[in-house]
């Protein structure tokens, strides 16, 4: 399992990235909210669509869940 955040500020695109703890992009972000553990990232997307609908995965560390 895997720890997951979510970037709280959007990006131009409006979404709102999903990273996991071993991304390397992760310390970049100033504000994220913990999302918990999870075993994928389509678990913490879905977490993270709870507060902001356009989120989905990071094409680095979460490329499945990315909708490019």
């Amino acid at each position: 399992m895997k720890k997951y955040y979510v970037n709280d500020r959007a990006q131009n695109s409006g979404d709102h990235e999903v990273h996991d703890d071993t991304c390397p992009y992760l310390h970049l972000i100033v504000s994220k909210t913990f999302l918990g553990n999870f075993s994928s990232c389509s678990a913490a997307v879905k977490e993270a669509k709870k507060t902001y609908s356009t989120a989905d995965g990071c094409a680095i560390c979460s490329p499945t869940c990315n909708k490019g």
